[in-house]
């Protein structure tokens, strides 16, 4: 069986930590880079992390340092969900080697010109790092196979009313991402907020090993913020773009017209789509995925996380 060949870009943030290993333990997935940048913590956090991840995983993966603030908008960080840590208190081992020197949009360029698959981008944080990589290498986007993102929605916001942190922190970076001409994937609030784990399944899963473990001590305060918020549980919403990859089955999505709106103070931030209105954008620019199959996440969560 072929693997497919991704590069993640994230900033990791207890979800991103959780799609990370999913990512490692699955066999029909190639890791062949991680870039980090700042987003659920600043950008010194979020490398040391994805290396400790890295030694955790007992994994040699090539990391790379990205964007230490978003394009044109000051810092907004993601620490009161995350914790300073952006692990929510757990304790990784130190790393046992050091981010290259390479920044990340040359790296990510070199890999997609070497990789003999085209290569799948997967961000699971605001989109700074990827369109800064796109705006230097115009031609970029066509060497790719495609984008999938955690970030955006259809309908509503997590961090306002119509706008998710990862689109709200860097909309100007977004909005070049979505008229970049890359095949884009995007993961929303609409998709994510449907994949959850209640506190009783996060507690069973950190009976079952280490990573189970990391899966569950690591999100004891999130999964409180979200039942406070009305949700049945833990929404693990950088997972999904990566379990889109390996069970697209499992999801429903719609073609549609996707762009950023980055000038209403009120508004900003939006991921405006065509998907429900008369009045349609010109192109069809990415695939909006709506729903998933909570059972099966939950099962295969189950699964990964067992040793």
């Amino acid at each position: 069986m072929k693997r497919i060949p991704i590069w993640i870009d994230t900033d990791p943030g207890v979800d991103d930590a959780a799609a990370i290993l999913v990512a490692h333990r699955s066999p029909a997935l190639q890791i062949v880079g991680i870039s980090t940048l700042a987003g659920n913590a600043p950008l010194g956090v979020t490398t040391h992390n994805a290396l400790a991840l890295c030694a955790f995983l007992g994994a040699d993966y090539p990391v790379y340092c990205g964007a230490a603030q978003p394009w044109l908008r000051p810092y907004l960080c993601g620490a009161d969900f995350h914790g300073a840590d952006g692990m929510g208190g757990y304790r990784l081992p130190e790393p046992t080697y050091e981010a290259e020197k390479l920044p990340m949009w040359d790296a990510l360029r070199a890999a997609a010109e070497a990789s003999e698959e085209p290569l799948t981008v997967v961000t699971l944080g605001p989109l700074t790092n990827l369109a800064t990589a796109f705006a230097k290498y115009p031609d970029l986007p066509q060497k790719l196979d495609r984008v999938v993102m955690m970030g955006g929605a259809a309908v509503g916001g997590n961090r306002t009313p119509c706008a998710e942190y990862n689109i709200f922190a860097d909309p100007d970076a977004a909005l070049a991402v979505f008229r970049s001409g890359a095949r884009l994937v995007m993961c929303g609030l609409d998709v994510t907020n449907d994949a959850w784990l209640t506190g009783d399944e996060l507690e069973a899963i950190g009976r079952q090993g280490r990573l189970g473990s990391l899966l569950c001590e690591s999100s004891r305060s999130i999964l409180q913020k979200n039942l406070e918020t009305g949700h049945p549980g833990w929404c693990i919403h950088d997972t999904v773009p990566v379990w889109y990859l390996l069970h697209p089955e499992w999801f429903t999505a719609r073609e549609a017209g996707v762009y950023v709106e980055t000038r209403s103070e009120l508004t900003r931030g939006k991921t405006v789509t065509d998907l429900f209105s008369d009045k349609k954008f010109p192109a069809k620019n990415a695939t909006v995925v709506l729903s998933i199959d909570r059972e099966r996440f939950a099962d295969a969560m189950r699964e990964i996380f067992a040793e």
